[in-house]
């Protein structure tokens, strides 16, 4: 694959690189009451149309199959939900499609209510108006995306629409704005050696609970076939940026570091895609062998 067909296949993550820096060359687009009116265009309009072409884009009638393999979601699940939140504390294609969408809806609410559990009733962060705008710029357009779909749904999959690069390149609009806001504040600075430690960190974290699901899961007692094995360990490490980004600029509205708040997010999606990458030969190669239990662990 030449360069230009890699830019094209990565080409969110170039456009991620590119709004960073075009918010250091041009942050005064981008703060609140620029040009861009962010506050008003972001937080409610960009945020609501990603959710909103998730519902019109969510194939809720192809999860029907996929609830059945309850033991495989509560693993999923809890793993992601209470396990990986727990162990950071401590430490201060149906099934994937099922618990993609399942864990955003459980996202939805967990996700603030993990941020009360950590930072305590006496935060200062407004709780109650948090779970209002989530409500109407979340909830609400994802409702209105499915009713929307059941009325297009043969239109929509006659046109193939590209869902997925509408709600990318929404998202780089939003990634822009966040970091106009931290360039225009010359109090806020992230230093290389410290960049570099996240990154360290990031991927250390990742891998680890990979390699731990993978253990756990293809284990011959809970009776997980190597396909949900595979999910498993995709799944349950798995964090959106689709859903991360638009929730932290609504649950830290205002908040001056909110761009670096923002970076372990940034790092952990690609990072996703890049170890992903790197273990499907081997991931592929454990499939195929006849010992499940050893070989992805060599």
């Amino acid at each position: 694959m030449g360069l230009l067909g890699r830019l094209r296949k990565d080409w969110f993550m170039v456009g991620i690189l590119v709004v960073i820096l075009s918010a250091r060359l041009m942050p005064s687009v981008g703060v609140k009451g620029g040009p861009l009116r962010p506050e008003i265009t972001i937080a409610y309009v960009a945020v609501s149309l990603i959710f909103f072409n998730s519902g019109l884009s969510l194939k809720t009638e192809e999860l029907t199959s996929a609830l059945l393999h309850v033991r495989l979601h509560l693993f999923v699940q809890s793993f992601t939900l209470i396990f990986f939140p727990v162990a950071v504390w401590l430490l201060l294609q149906a099934a994937a499609i099922f618990n993609s969408a399942f864990g955003s809806f459980l996202g939805i609410v967990v996700t603030p209510l993990l941020l009360l559990l950590f930072l305590g009733s006496s935060s200062s962060l407004p709780f109650s108006s948090i779970f209002s705008q989530l409500f109407m710029t979340v909830v609400v357009p994802l409702i209105l995306g499915q009713v929307c779909r059941r009325f297009l749904r043969e239109f929509l999959e006659r046109r193939k629409l590209p869902f997925g690069a509408i709600s990318s390149a929404v998202l780089l609009m939003i990634i822009y704005t966040t970091f106009c806001d931290t360039f225009s504040n010359p109090n806020i600075e992230l230093d290389l050696g410290s960049l570099l430690l996240v990154v360290v960190i990031i991927f250390s974290i990742q891998l680890s609970f990979m390699l731990l699901t993978f253990t756990v899961s293809s284990r011959s007692a809970l009776g997980f076939s190597p396909a949900d094995t595979v999910a498993i360990v995709f799944c349950s490490t798995h964090k959106s940026l689709t859903l991360g980004i638009p929730m932290l600029k609504i649950v830290f509205e205002g908040y001056e570091h909110l761009s670096l708040i923002s970076v372990p997010l940034l790092i952990y999606h690609p990072a996703q895609i890049l170890l992903g990458s790197v273990l499907v030969p081997t991931i592929r190669a454990w499939m195929s062998s006849g010992p499940k239990s050893s070989l992805l662990l060599r």
